[in-house]
């Protein structure tokens, strides 16, 4: 698929599931912006895919090379760009939902895991200013080593479909988080070791929710036959992680504050979910983004 074609199915799919939502005019006061909000919308999403991340980027990039798909552009200033891209966050919210389930199609398994995201190099956490009072110090199982920053947790259905996800400090316990990804009543959800825990499971359990995980000591696991199954269904989620750490970036999200910081979130995630829509829509699995870029 062309960037034309990939631009060109992007824009008429957010396009049409913004006027499906029904929003009605997203600003109080004052005149139309000069750049759509479908086309604002647009912009972010291919870029991020494209692994355009950084707002400067992203705007010069557009300009020099897609002004014939986007000629309004051409009259809006860089900071006002960024400015109506950061305002249209709940939209972008809503229409991140909307995606997801419509692709998840009322399947009741779910899968759940966290990735670090981390606020600055370790090396600086004791005297950086950024999210100073919100970041948190967090060990990473993977790299191995302590870091300072958040996690962002994810709950996603069993084709790699981001249902749903939250932004916590690094200390936050992965079990205490899970309820806040709002799992639906009669479903089932699988995570890894860090989410065996009877009084969660209790509790997720009077609300109508079956959490199901490997037992906390992997050298005392009662059935390891049992934990191997429930790893090899959860293992797709580790797919999800990569893509967004390698193809989005989102372990460096270049923000300041956390308000920044979530709306870029927001965006890496729509951005994922709309490309997983585009690939199921072009005969492909959700998360074969690579035949998207071809």
């Amino acid at each position: 698929m062309s960037p034309h074609d990939f631009l060109l199915l992007l824009y008429c799919l957010v396009d049409d599931e913004l006027r499906a939502l029904g929003l009605g005019r997203l600003r109080a006061r004052g005149p139309d912006p000069t750049l759509a909000d479908s086309e604002v919308i647009t912009i972010e999403l291919a870029g991020e895919f494209w692994g355009l991340d950084q707002d400067r980027a992203l705007y010069r990039h557009f300009r020099a090379y897609h002004a014939a798909e986007f000629p309004a552009l051409a009259l809006v200033h860089r900071t006002t760009f960024a400015r109506q891209a950061a305002n249209l966050w709940h939209a972008k919210q809503l229409l991140q939902a909307r995606l997801a389930g419509r692709l998840a199609g009322g399947d009741p398994l779910w899968l759940v895991d966290s990735l670090p995201i981390d606020a600055c190099q370790f090396a600086r956490a004791t005297f950086c200013e950024r999210f100073r009072g919100e970041a948190d110090y967090g060990y990473c199982h993977l790299r191995r080593r302590t870091f300072y920053g958040f996690r962002l947790h994810l709950r996603v259905s069993r084709d790699g479909v981001i249902l749903g996800y939250q932004l916590a400090p690094a200390r936050a316990s992965e079990k205490a988080v899970l309820p806040e990804l709002g799992p639906p009543c009669g479903s089932v959800g699988i995570g890894d070791r860090g989410y065996w825990s009877p009084e969660l499971r209790a509790r997720l359990a009077s609300g109508g929710v079956v959490l199901l995980a490997p037992y906390y000591h992997k050298g005392r696991d009662p059935d390891r036959a049992r934990s191997a199954r429930l790893s090899a269904v959860r293992y797709l989620i580790e797919s999800v992680n990569g893509q967004l750490a390698e193809r989005y970036n989102i372990k460096r999200t270049w923000a300041k504050d956390l308000w920044h910081l979530c709306h870029r979130l927001i965006r890496k995630v729509l951005s994922h979910t709309a490309a997983a829509v585009l690939s199921v829509r072009a005969g492909h699995q959700p998360l074969q983004f690579d035949k998207l870029a071809a």
